[in-house]
């Protein structure tokens, strides 16, 4: 009978940990879907009504590339003090205002190309989000160095904006979009261990919280990707 036991009971924990991170997992990628969708509509809706390229051409593109990065710093830094409402307006407004921003790559790329980079860095998204999920190795060194990489980038980017340098951008675009590969793995299997370890126990509003700064961190990692692949394999305007 105890020899039973011990074999029933870890089974049985194993067991609902899973089925906590699937739940959970499914919360995240559904806000994730939510919000890439928005910035889709958005961007189409920005460019088609001729808008995109009176902002891109005024000041109100970098206020609201500044106004972008304070959102997402400001959740980050604030998810477990701000209301529920407030963490879903936060992640809802990002998205929006970075399709108005995006919708500027209608303006530099074809709309073929735009659909063909889409799918491809969906289809490399899903395969590095599977790997995160499936592998039992701790990918918490390669977030961290998928992190310094990012650094890297951002720095790198800054240079090349006064530099102007066509190999330059390319390398960058290259390397990101190994940085932003990692980081979808790193990141999905951070959020599954978030659902396994009890974040379901702990109620709605950190269920919610949880799941809004999820799919924050998978959004950046998506849009991320997509416009590193556009920069290094987009088909440009005539």
């Amino acid at each position: 009978m105890q020899n039973e036991f011990t074999q029933t009971g870890p089974m049985t924990v194993a067991k609902a940990q899973q089925q906590a991170s699937t739940i959970f997992l499914a919360k995240v990628f559904n806000w994730m879907a939510m919000g890439l969708g928005l910035t889709g509509i958005v961007a189409w809706l920005t460019y088609s009504s001729g808008l995109a390229l009176y902002i891109v051409r005024s000041p109100l593109f970098f206020v609201l590339i500044i106004a972008e990065l304070g959102m997402v710093f400001y959740l980050a830094a604030r998810i477990n003090k701000v209301k529920t409402g407030t963490a879903t307006g936060l992640f809802l407004g990002y998205a929006l205002i970075n399709g108005i921003t995006l919708s500027s790559i209608f303006l530099r790329y074809t709309t073929t190309s735009i659909g063909t980079t889409f799918m491809i860095a969906a289809g490399m998204f899903g395969a590095m989000a599977v790997y995160g999920l499936v592998t039992k190795r701790d990918l918490s060194g390669l977030g961290s160095f998928m992190f310094m990489g990012l650094i890297g980038i951002i720095l790198a980017s800054i240079v090349n904006f006064f530099m102007q340098s066509n190999l330059l951008h390319l390398a960058i675009s290259g390397i990101g979009v190994l940085v932003f590969v990692g980081l979808t793995a790193y990141d999905v299997q951070k959020i599954k261990t978030m659902g396994e370890q009890g974040i379901m126990e702990q109620g709605e509003v950190a269920i919610h919280k949880g799941a809004i700064i999820g799919a924050l961190a998978l959004y950046l990692d998506f849009i991320n990707l997509f416009i590193m692949l556009l920069q290094f394999f987009g088909g440009g305007r005539d």
